[in-house]
């Protein structure tokens, strides 16, 4: 990161708290060019806030590994864990931040049995999934693939079995390991144990090269991405990022109000206007935001699959990379796996379990088509957590098929509620907290039937409690 040595005389210090000399835009123009920078550098700042609580606070109890050490969880995710928003609870995860800046990182998958369904979601500083491991993209038979900067220039070691290039100097590696029930942990564990990851000059037995300087990471504060304060962290993380020639204009406008790759974010220079032009254009990102979701999520219209993917994949639009990291961030790609969002009721109504329960009913032969697996997972509508219940039940999947009870006519009906229902239906209940919530029904390695729109997802329907 690069610091500038700034010399202050009596003439600048008399005018430093009137102005700042990086911030040249009118709060006119500051303003609309908030708005963008807001939606652009959100997911850069959230994840950001994932790295430092997984891999530079020690002290913190989502810390994961150090860096470019892998970090193993062998349990499903629960009410408990908070590092990150709308995770899943089908596939424990291991987890490896990479510093690419000195050298590529080498990671060694192991066999494992076909049936059992496993990734590798490689991301980007951006949150772009820049590639995948893992049973679609590589099978189930391991490898050693090797990952690199955007500045590495040297020879592909021949049993390399490929590389796989980050267009940022940190990125993340994020695991997936199907767990069938709490029987298979121990079966898990072992898979975990056989994931490696070393430097190439470690993999090739070749001398290290020298280090990359120390990094003095910032301390995240409190709202930090809801405030100009997120600029700060914006322009830090972006040292690591080198600029794109697609965003060439699109920086220079953000450097008009003070961002730019590794230099500091004075709020405290800015006047009275210029900060309220900043949050105004925050405010103005996130009314396009609820306006989007409200119209074309909560409908349907777009998909999870239009929020992730490749920068290429995406076309440059920050509002659907902003989506994806305000609502369920590192999501898989399309073809990895399809995420069908619940938020309102088949009346277009939002959810609250204080207000109403809820079934889900899936027709004889119309279950949710995935070549993997398919899961339900239930999330608290205020903190997109897991929802604490006394069953310990996050989510309802296709493995626990064979323990539903099934209806007359052979479909399966799921009960989303806050109470338990009749002891009968015990097995379909899926438990909601009291208030709003929503669901996330995921499908690993969708079936072509669901991209087409062949398939038709069902929605939730509104019980009256006090029919109950």
């Amino acid at each position: 990161m690069n610091h500038r040595n700034l010399l202050v005389t009596a003439v600048t210090l008399a005018v430093s708290t009137s102005a700042w000399a990086d911030f040249t835009a009118t709060p006119e123009q500051a303003r609309g060019i908030a708005k963008e920078a807001y939606l652009y550098g959100f997911p850069v700042v959230e994840m950001y806030k994932t790295l430092y609580t997984q891999a530079v606070d020690k002290k913190s109890s989502n810390f994961k590994a150090p860096f470019n050490e892998i970090g193993n969880t062998a349990k499903a995710f629960t009410a408990k864990d908070t590092a990150f928003v709308t995770p899943n609870a089908d596939t424990p995860y291991s987890f490896v931040w990479m510093d690419l800046r000195a050298e590529p990182l080498v990671l060694t998958l192991p066999p494992i049995e076909e049936h059992r369904y496993y990734s590798v979601q490689l991301i980007d500083a951006y949150t772009q999934n820049f590639a995948y491991l893992g049973t679609r993209s590589t099978g189930n038979n391991g490898g050693h693939f090797m990952i690199a900067g955007p500045n590495w220039q040297g020879q592909q070691p021949l049993n390399i079995d490929r590389l796989l290039r980050s267009e940022s100097n940190i990125a993340y590696a994020l695991y997936r390991t199907q767990l069938f029930d709490d029987t298979d942990l121990a079966k898990v564990k072992q898979i975990q144990k056989g994931y490696k990851v070393e430097t190439l000059s470690h993999y090739d037995k070749h001398k290290a090269p020298p280090a990359a300087p120390k990094i003095a990471w910032p301390k995240p504060v409190a709202n930090m991405s809801d405030t100009p304060d997120l600029f700060r962290y914006l322009n830090f993380m972006l040292a690591f990022a080198p600029a794109q020639d697609v965003e060439k204009d699109l920086l220079a406008r953000f450097k008009t109000i003070g961002i730019e790759a590794g230099k500091p974010f004075d709020l405290s220079k800015l006047s009275v206007d210029q900060r309220k032009a900043l949050e105004d254009g925050i405010a103005d990102a996130k009314a396009e935001f609820a306006e989007f979701k409200k119209t074309r999520v909560d409908t349907h219209e777009v998909t999870s699959g239009d929020f992730f993917g490749t920068r290429d994949h995406l076309k440059g639009n920050y509002l659907y990379r902003y989506a994806g990291a305000n609502m369920g961030i590192f999501g898989n790609s399309a073809e990895e796996a399809n995420y069908i969002g619940y938020f309102v009721d088949k009346d277009g109504q939002p959810v609250d379990a204080s207000k109403h329960d809820y079934t889900l009913h899936f027709a004889k032969g119309a279950l949710p088509p995935a070549d993997a697996f398919w899961s339900l997972t239930m999330y608290n509508g205020k903190n997109k957590l897991l929802v604490a219940n006394p069953l310990n039940r996050y989510l309802i999947n296709s493995r626990m098929l064979p323990d539903l009870k099934l209806d007359a006519d052979g479909g399966v009906t799921l009960y989303l509620q806050k109470k338990a229902p009749a002891k009968e239906l015990q097995s379909n209940w899926l438990p909601a907290p009291d208030g709003p919530f929503y669901g996330v029904l995921r499908l690993y390695l969708p079936k072509p039937e669901v991209t087409s729109g062949q398939w038709k997802m069902p929605l939730l329907t509104p019980v009256n409690q006090q029919n109950q």
